[in-house]
């Protein structure tokens, strides 16, 4: 130890520290950077041992800095490299002997230790190509500092190929968390408004003045209506037109899914509430928390999940399959139906409560074969849509097609309507579409002679007589109207209505 350091005498004795410095392979010239330190951590402590302690500190610090996968290389004040890590070693293609106690400014005069050592500041991303090796290197390095005199500097080195590869992985891992994430968006979203529901009938027009008023408010709503009279497409406007929109709108088929599956799909479930959970899953009212929840073909619904739902709807809280914990959802719920569910649960078949819970807004959506005088628009609203999804120019029907379309019973409903005309595009070569176009399908309907326009007299007027109710209305004036364009007095339509029981 120096003269001048007499206060240290007693407690470090320099022979000691070189023997032990000797002994964990440090250069006794090193010495001179780590006394000052070693001095001001001793006097503190004020013991041998913590000499050791030190340097079995370095050590730690040395075997950490082996084993990361980043290359590391330390040079001194000088220039002089004093240590490089395995990995560097790796990237470079290069034994130690290569690096060690060569100096930063002739190995490597353009990387990031020369720039530190030079400017005496830190540098981020430099990229360099390392004298006598193929690699092409971006690091990172900062001074180091002890006791406030800069001792050296030290330097972190990736290869650019791998940063390029890493970027390449992090970039499409972006990407597909990215479409992910659209598909879920997708999923979870509302694609009809109410301008989708086509009809300027007055039983259409009652229909969205209902969904209008079932879109300012929270209560339940129950669809119901034959297959294929647009109850999905109803309940995506009523989300869309409410203040609900931007959040998730969920649909679930009720009896597209197995009885045993039904409650984890609608609660969600635990890992390991039974064989096969591997990891927890949100069910559908976890992921439509905020928005809306659209249960289709709910008289499908087992009677044991009924009252599960019920308690759901009244309480806002569920509890996933295998868990405990209560969970507070706040969710909008639309059910639908084919069937008359008053008729389920007089059979037993659906749960009193929950019907009268379902049931506080029903809408009632009526059959194609009921608002016939909406055809022609719903025909050419189709058609324009299929033509343009086809990329093919706009053709109308013919009038005989018409007639056919008019005079068919159409029990699958707008859907059905739907089919026959996008098979009806896609036959069309003509300037109009023709009869045959339809490719007789609608000749699977069992009344033949109705197929083919020929009906019975009375049935026929009664079509016309309820079509034209439908379309002017039930008023008196509307019914002056009526009987002048059929041809008849007043008093005779009058007579007819009730003849038919037309409502």
């Amino acid at each position: 130890m120096d003269n001048d350091n007499s206060e240290y005498k007693g407690i470090l004795n320099f022979d000691y520290l070189q023997k032990i410095l000797m002994e964990n392979s440090i250069k006794v010239e090193d010495i001179s950077t780590l006394k000052k330190e070693l001095f001001n951590y001793i006097k503190s402590e004020g013991t041998h041992k913590n000499i050791e302690d030190f340097l079995i500190n370095r050590e730690i610090l040395l075997t950490i800095l082996d084993s990361i996968k980043e290359g590391v290389e330390i040079a001194d004040s000088q220039g002089i490299i004093k240590y490089v890590n395995p990995a560097l070693l790796k990237m470079l293609n290069l034994k130690e002997v290569d690096r060690l106690n060569k100096s930063v400014f002739e190995v490597s005069a353009d990387g990031s230790l020369a720039y530190v050592l030079e400017k005496k500041e830190s540098i981020r991303n430099l990229v360099n190509f390392p004298k006598g090796t193929s690699a092409k290197l971006v690091s990172n390095a900062s001074p180091l500092y002890i006791c406030g005199e800069m001792v050296g500097a030290i330097s972190t080195m990736r290869d650019q190929k791998e940063i390029f590869q890493l970027t390449k992985k992090l970039n499409k891992s972006k990407n597909e968390v990215r479409n992910l994430s659209e598909k879920i968006h997708n999923m979870s979203k509302a694609n009809y408004y109410l301008k989708d529901f086509i009809g300027e009938t007055p039983s259409v027009i009652k229909i969205k003045q209902l969904a209008r008023k079932a879109s300012n408010n929270n209560t339940v709503v129950l669809l119901e209506g034959e297959t294929g009279t647009g109850k999905e497409i109803l309940a995506h406007a009523i989300h869309n037109e409410s203040p609900r929109s931007n959040q998730p709108f969920i649909t679930v088929n009720c009896a597209a899914i197995q009885d045993n599956l039904l409650e984890s799909e609608f609660f969600g479930h635990e890992k390991g509430a039974f064989t096969g959970a591997q990891k927890r899953k949100l069910g559908k009212f976890e992921l439509a928390d905020k928005g809306t929840i659209f249960l289709d073909e709910i008289s499908e619904m087992s009677v044991k999940l009924q009252a599960k739902l019920l308690r759901v709807i009244q309480e806002r809280q569920l509890e996933r399959v295998g868990g405990e914990k209560k969970i507070t959802v706040d969710v909008r719920v639309i059910t639908a139906t084919n069937r008359k569910l008053n008729e389920f649960v007089k059979k037993g078949k659906f749960r009193k409560d929950l019907y009268y819970r379902l049931n506080v807004w029903n809408i009632e959506i009526p059959p194609l074969r009921e608002r016939k005088e909406d055809l022609e628009i719903l025909v050419e609203h189709i058609l324009h849509k299929k033509f343009n999804k086809m990329g093919k120019r706009y053709r109308p029907v013919s009038e005989k097609t018409f007639e056919l379309l008019y005079n068919y019973n159409w029990p699958g409903n707008v859907r059905e309507l739907e089919n026959v005309l996008e098979r009806a595009v896609i036959n069309c070569t003509d300037f109009q579409i023709k009869p045959s176009d339809l490719e007789l399908t609608l000749q699977n309907e069992k009344n033949e002679n109705e197929i083919q326009g020929i009906m019975p007299l009375d049935k026929a007027e009664k079509i016309i007589i309820k079509n034209a109710l439908d379309k002017y209305g039930n008023s008196y004036e509307s019914k002056l109207k009526i009987a002048d364009k059929i041809g008849i007095s007043v008093a005779t339509l009058y007579n007819k209505i009730k003849k038919y029981n037309i409502t």
